[in-house]
């Protein structure tokens, strides 16, 4: 959600993603027995050898690492990207596979001086190690490639490790071909639901990949070391194993964990209707209509007070009401408005990132302290629960443990709502949806941000470009096939023109969108394998930009959502 002045990273790469789509959306195949890594020192294990990073921008580090005992560290600064190139020698008119493991900020894999079509791929911000893979061809006299990894502009660093370049032999040396990796250790059960079980487990070193068995069967790969299985039956125990694959093939198994899902089919909310409307109020003033919280429309089921403010404390947060430029409105007058607005069946909750935020949870000294204060608020002012709008990413062990830390103090009637960006739901892999599926029993809603976004994938592996019927249904697609209940799915549009740099569409768009969802109709192109009546609804930014317009927004999307049935 925008706090001023506005910046979108997902907007600004969206070219990206759409040149990359094909890399994004699976790794390349392994080499052929008779290729060799050109690459040299693609563990950084002799430091910086055969690398050159611009601008002083990269260093080694012990600490993560991928495999060995070092990986690269880049870190942008002003307006450097921490690019790290090498030079590989390569054969002409020869394929070759370029591929990398990457963690931390923005982070970039490339090649260029191919001869023929320079490509590229990259990720978000990923607090564990994510593999990423490309191929590239060499023109008739291309004898040398330049490989590259590099991150974004005043983000934070990134990490990289285990760089390889697989195909025919180059002549300029490189490193040796992977062995077989060890079995896994330390599988472990991190979180259960009542239809999935959470996985984690150490790193192998020279692994690029895991496979996880349940009961002997494989059901999952990953390039992470934690998975969850879904689709899984309530009161039901599960014996799970994993291996390890590389170029050379596939480890023994680990030693298996076994894990039990719940009893309660889940769903944080207390007694929200069943197809609710979630609006974001602005405690700022940024041009938009100035309201109380007694002035927001009715038709708004969930009142997201935006923002709660950090403090020098890690984790925690404050709240502290702009009186001044909300026109003299008091902190008694606000809590009194909470009030007479719960008193009608509405529920508030504080609102926790937006687009400057920057509460950051990372270890679990600052998780405690995130459910501590949060619950404090909830005493202070009387919030129902917490909006979690963090757009510069999360780690999700520690969120996960926050939100559960929280829910412990709160009980089952607290709300937890969720704001994520198109890209942070592109995958179950992400750690926004990593969470929001560990905390499936007790989550109210995920309200994804489909705005600021540009083209992005849908769940049928189609590109889908913001602003139509399709884009809202074939991402939608995504969440209520990964394992969401159809309940915590909601569409997150902009009340207005102004409410967003990009992505406003119509209400006709937004309730075209959930009949398509929720009933089959008026479906563009892409139409669902199946329909979603428990759908939850839809959010909108903001209630202050909806007044702006009218409240045409909430008198037509809050109506048809209401009447979903």
């Amino acid at each position: 959600m925008p706090r001023p002045p506005r910046r979108r990273w997902a907007g600004a790469l969206a070219a990206v993603v759409t040149a990359s789509v094909l890399s994004l959306t699976g790794l390349a195949g392994q080499a052929q027995a008779a290729d060799v890594n050109n690459a040299k020192n693609g563990g950084y294990e002799s430091g910086l050898s055969n690398w050159t990073c611009t601008a002083g921008s990269g260093t080694t580090v012990s600490s993560p690492v991928h495999g060995g005992s070092a990986a690269l560290k880049g870190t942008p600064a002003g307006q450097d990207n921490a690019q790290c190139t090498q030079a590989v020698a390569v054969k002409p008119n020869s394929t070759y596979t370029l591929s990398a493991w990457l963690q931390g900020g923005y982070a970039y894999l490339g090649v260029t001086g191919t001869g023929t079509t320079d490509v590229s791929t990259w990720t978000p911000d990923s607090a564990s190690w994510k593999q990423l893979s490309t191929t590239f061809t060499t023109g008739a006299s291309t004898t040398s490639v330049t490989v590259y990894t590099h991150g974004w502009y005043g983000q934070a660093p990134y990490y990289a490790d285990d760089l390889s370049v697989f195909g025919p032999d180059g002549g300029g040396g490189g490193d040796p071909a992977p062995t077989i990796p060890a079995a896994p250790t330390g599988l472990t059960v991190s979180s259960t639901t009542s239809s999935s079980v959470s996985l984690s487990w150490n790193t192998v070193s020279g692994a690029t990949g895991y496979n996880v068995y349940q009961a002997g069967t494989k059901v999952q790969s990953t390039t992470g070391t934690s998975a969850t299985v879904s689709s899984l039956a309530a009161s039901t125990s599960y014996s799970f194993q994993v291996t390890a694959t590389n170029a050379a093939g596939e480890s023994a198994k680990s030693t298996a964990a076994t894990g039990t899902t719940t009893a309660s089919s889940g769903g944080g909310g207390g007694s929200l209707p069943k197809h609710a409307v979630t609006g974001y109020w602005q405690n700022f003033n940024n041009g938009a209509t100035v309201q109380k919280i007694s002035a927001v429309q009715s038709q708004y089921d969930i009142i997201a007070v935006a923002f709660a403010d950090a403090t020098t404390t890690p984790g925690a947060v404050t709240f502290n009401l702009d009186s001044a430029g909300l026109g003299g409105y008091t902190v008694d007058q606000f809590k009194a408005d909470i009030k007479a607005k719960q008193a009608a069946g509405k529920k508030v909750v504080i609102s926790i990132g937006g687009q400057n935020g920057t509460v950051s949870i990372s270890d679990s000294t600052s998780a405690t302290n995130f459910a501590n204060s949060v619950y404090s608020l909830m005493q202070t002012y009387g919030f129902d629960g917490v909006d979690i709008d963090l757009e510069n990413g999360l780690n999700a062990t520690y969120m996960t443990q926050a939100l559960r830390s929280l829910s412990a103090k709160a009980g089952s009637s607290l709300i937890i709502t969720m704001a994520p960006q198109t890209i942070d739901m592109q995958s179950t892999s992400n750690t926004y949806f990593q969470t929001a599926l560990n905390i499936k029993d007790i989550l109210t809603v995920v309200n994804m941000q489909y705005y600021n976004s540009g083209s992005m994938l849908g769940c049928d592996g189609k590109v889908y470009s913001q602003g139509s019927v399709d884009f809202l249904t074939a991402l939608a697609c995504i969440q209520l096939q990964g394992g969401l209940a159809p309940s915590q799915v909601g569409l997150g549009l902009p009340a207005s023109t102004s409410g967003a740099g990009s992505g406003y569409v119509s209400p006709t768009v937004v309730n075209n969108a959930l009949d398509c969802l929720a009933k089959g109709t008026n479906c563009g192109s892409f139409k669902p394998s199946s329909t979603y009546p428990d759908l939850r609804g839809a959010m909108t930014w903001s209630t202050n930009w909806d007044a702006s317009a009218g409240n045409a927004w909430s008198n037509s999307v809050g109506s048809h959502v209401h009447a979903l049935g």
